[in-house]
């Protein structure tokens, strides 16, 4: 009877956590972002400013999630993400991986989907943060480099979506294409969940029979000149980004493995 409650109040508390999402995002919109806009005339510092609103909405959203009682977490190294110019490459077990990460770092960068920039609800953040959006083919590399340049930390999922069910991984080639061109490390996060919440084609209402604990893990930089071996001796930068993605795609296979032994 006891767990029967707590996991109707989890599906309440769920519901509340996001409708508090939701309706943050369109406060942000509407008033937060309008008001920045006009205080702060410099492009650069009105981004830099904004960034660091979500940052915290994200670190409160966190709070309040584990205030609630819909998850705990834990967070393992976390100083290494503070440090500038981070090329943050993480697994994708569920919806809310993108939240920690960037509730974990300052000056956070990302790359969006462009239909995220369309939808009322994250309209406001993502062009008040200037993160980068995904159709823009090759210049989306060089504005990522730029962005990693300027200081910014930039959170990639390799996968490009969350990892289905059976937990096969098929890493796409935009993060080692940025580490190639741009001869950047790699910061791995190794994200954890369980027992498993909010995966690919999960309704969000559908809760764990128990409260979901996350392991954040925080590793040390991956040498890209290393994971791609001999390719990056060359002057074939595809070899080496299709070196790197099997490199990484190894990597996070091989630690998800040993953290779930």
């Amino acid at each position: 009877m006891v767990e029967r409650l707590d996991r109707a109040w989890r599906v309440c508390a769920t519901g509340l956590c996001f409708s508090g999402f939701g309706l943050g995002g369109l406060v942000l919109r509407v008033l937060v972002f309008p008001v920045l806009t006009l205080a702060l005339w410099s492009a650069v510092r009105r981004q830099r400013v904004c960034k660091d609103v979500i940052h915290y909405a994200f670190r409160l959203f966190l709070w309040l999630m584990c205030t609630v009682g819909v998850i705990r977490y834990e967070v393992r190294d976390a100083q290494r993400l503070r440090r500038q110019g981070l090329l943050i490459v993480a697994n994708h077990p569920s919806l809310i991986d993108v939240i920690f990460l960037i509730a974990l770092t300052r000056r956070a960068d990302c790359v969006v989907k462009a239909s995220l920039a369309r939808n009322p609800f994250t309209r406001g953040p993502v062009l008040a943060t200037g993160y980068v959006q995904n159709d823009s083919g090759a210049a989306m590399v060089q504005g990522c480099i730029a962005s990693l340049r300027a200081g910014n930390n930039l959170v990639i999922f390799p996968e490009g979506t969350r990892t289905p069910a059976d937990g096969s991984l098929r890493l796409q080639r935009g993060a080692a294409n940025i580490a190639v061109r741009g001869g950047i490390a790699l910061t791995p996060v190794i994200i954890r969940c369980e027992p498993p919440m909010l995966r690919k084609g999960d309704k969000w209402y559908r809760v764990p029979v128990r409260r979901p604990r996350y392991v954040i893990e925080v590793r040390e930089d991956l040498d890209t000149r290393q994971l791609a071996g001999s390719s990056m001796a060359g002057t074939n930068d595809a070899m080496a980004v299709r070196a790197v993605t099997l490199a990484l795609t190894n990597y996070f296979s091989r630690e998800i493995r040993r953290e779930g032994a």
